[in-house]
């Protein structure tokens, strides 16, 4: 962990960019052997819940896949051991009925005192969905499931009366429900023409991978000319993995020791680490992306191209004052809220909280406290 006595201290105060980190079930991540695991550590969640809320996290992402613990209930039990953290509850449409899964979010958002938020996960691999028993349809077919089911996800937390549905996935008859939450928002993610359709339609939030600030820059021009089409103005989430030291050197020397890990602990466990094309179009993308392994001017792509950039996998590299001005830059272009999460979760939870946060919550203060140059 890093070590600065001169570390900026966090504000309690209300910011324009947010942060969000991550609790993946037990203490660790790609570099470690076993890379595939879900077991759930109870006290691994107990130690991430209280450790990122105390860091100033605004929320934490709790992720969902077909063979991991279950987002919702590992929220619950967050929830009930911290006070101010929000949750960023991972979920997939096409398991549970749209008018149940509304219910179920809304009591959760209720009994946490309204820190709950969803993060809506279509899938885009056939073979993971099949494990849950979704077999057969196609990654368009299950974007036009999600608009569906987010029409009436959002009618169960807002109609005043009972209300019918009849469409081509769903038929709902007198849907209503008594539980409903105050403000639950929508995350989003998807890179394909599908995805950013639907994502106009409903993301009060679109996430993305870390990618170039020219590619961010186009993600964020498709979504907001879809959200327009519906007379909606989404923010922006952008994931990154921050590798942070005392010196830029250090930190560089961190992140080739991380690739090193982390491609022994995948020959180990007998996975590739060359030649595998992911079936998404977010992560098709992204390992194009992996190129050269370093991008822009601090944008580290190393483990990206290791594990055919599977999930969020990119990361910023340098010290907290290097790292915080390389997020400002995605700021200025649009992005408003950040997911970060290292590669040893708890201890750089803790670091970031000390040393990053603060710093870039500082930097977007500044910058929005200077005037507006008028134009002409």
């Amino acid at each position: 962990m890093l070590h600065d006595p001169k570390a900026p201290q966090q504000k309690d105060s209300v910011m324009p960019v947010k942060f969000i980190g991550y609790i993946g079930f037990n203490n660790s991540s790609e570099i470690h052997a076993g890379t595939r695991s879900r077991i759930l550590d109870r006290d691994y969640v107990d130690a991430a819940s209280k450790a990122q809320e105390e860091g100033g996290f605004d929320r934490v992402l709790i992720p969902f896949s077909s063979n991991s613990p279950e987002s919702q209930i590992v929220a619950a039990h967050a929830a009930a051991i911290t006070s101010r953290l929000g949750f960023l509850v991972a979920h997939r449409p096409g398991f549970t009925q749209p008018t149940l899964a509304a219910r179920q979010l809304a009591t959760l958002d209720q009994l946490s005192g309204g820190r709950i938020a969803v993060h809506i996960i279509t899938g885009g691999a056939d073979d993971e969905m099949a494990r849950d028993g979704d077999v057969g349809t196609t990654k368009a077919e299950r974007y036009a499931r999600t608009d569906e089911y987010l029409d009436i996800l959002k009618q169960e937390w807002t109609a005043q009366r009972p209300f019918d549905h009849k469409g081509r996935f769903y038929e709902v008859r007198q849907g209503f429900a008594s539980v409903k939450p105050d403000n639950l928002p929508i995350f989003f993610g998807g890179s394909s023409p599908e995805a950013i359709d639907v994502a106009g339609r409903h993301a009060d939030v679109y996430a993305l991978w870390g990618e170039t600030l020219e590619q961010v820059g186009d993600s964020l021009h498709q979504v907001r000319q879809a959200a327009a089409r519906h007379g909606r103005t989404p923010g922006f989430s952008l994931s990154l993995r921050p590798v942070i030291a005392g010196t830029e050197e250090a930190a560089w020397k961190k992140a080739r020791e991380i690739e090193d890990q982390v491609r022994a602990a995948r020959d180990a466990a007998g996975l590739p680490t060359s030649d595998h094309r992911p079936p998404n179009a977010g992560s098709q993308r992204l390992l194009e992306t992996a190129t050269g392994n370093r991008r822009d001017t601090r944008l580290w792509t190393g483990v990206a191209a290791l594990t055919g950039a599977a999930g969020n996998s990119t990361g910023l590299v340098g010290t907290p004052e290097q790292v915080a001005e390389a997020m400002l830059e995605y700021y200025d272009i649009g992005i408003d809220h950040f997911l970060i999460r290292g590669f040893e979760p708890l201890a750089d939870a803790i670091d970031y909280g000390k040393y990053l946060i603060p710093l870039v919550r500082e930097k977007v203060a500044a910058r929005e406290a200077q005037p507006v140059a008028l134009a002409g």
